[in-house]
């Protein structure tokens, strides 16, 4: 066994322990971590399969961007643990059926796929070696090709998405205080503070003693 193929197996190993430590975790928090460990995992099985672009993707989307909001999210809820894990076991059965379910199609979708009926040849494009082959010059020049209006459609799609989030972060709401940084900025010493002159001291009012009754 080459130094490939044990590198395959510990990071397939970490990964499995990764993605059953997701789903048993008590912690919420953990659970999130460990979904980190296992995308690290998953990026560098591509690594070693020379998918160097869905590496680095998987990398800066899923751990860069989404899990860092997972995680936010988590820690920021107040989570009723006790709640959430009522009914557990009644509905085990039918959670642990669904789920071997789709272990079993997987595993023939994969298996299946596996199966080669000749060896691989070797990637040659442009009279270029497989050592001189850059599969993210060729993801790049496909997708900005045949898929040139699918990827525009897209990014309009992603762009009116942020103006939306802003836009409803932004909105001014009844229920809520907000100043204006405008009229923050323009303010003057004598909006803020008001001086009042008053006498240092005052004398006591004069009370008269009650007359004694003969």
């Amino acid at each position: 066994m080459d130094a490939k193929t044990g590198l395959f197996y510990l990071f397939a190993l970490v990964l499995l322990f990764a993605a059953f430590r997701v789903i048993t975790a008590r912690n919420p928090v953990h659970a999130a971590l460990y979904l980190v460990l296992a995308f690290f995992q998953a990026s560098a099985l591509w690594i070693l399969l020379k998918a160097e672009f869905l590496a680095i993707t998987l990398v800066l989307v899923y751990v860069g961007a989404v899990m860092v909001l997972f995680l936010f999210v988590v820690m920021m809820l107040d989570i009723n643990m006790e709640g959430m894990r009522k009914g557990f076991w009644k509905h085990f059965p039918l959670a642990a059926s669904v789920g071997a379910l789709i272990a079993l199609e997987m595993s023939a979708v994969l298996m299946g796929g596996f199966r080669l009926s000749e060896a691989p040849k070797s990637a040659v494009v442009a009279g270029q070696s497989a050592a001189q082959y850059s599969n993210t010059k060729e993801i790049g020049k496909v997708l900005y090709s045949e898929y040139l209006y699918p990827l525009e459609i897209a990014a309009v799609i992603l762009l009116v998405a942020i103006i939306a989030a802003i836009a409803l972060t932004l909105r001014a709401r009844k229920d809520s205080k907000n100043t204006n940084p405008a009229d923050q900025i323009r303010v003057k010493r004598g909006d803020r503070v008001s001086l009042v002159k008053i006498k240092a001291t005052q004398a006591a009012p004069v009370v008269a003693a009650p007359e004694e009754k003969a």
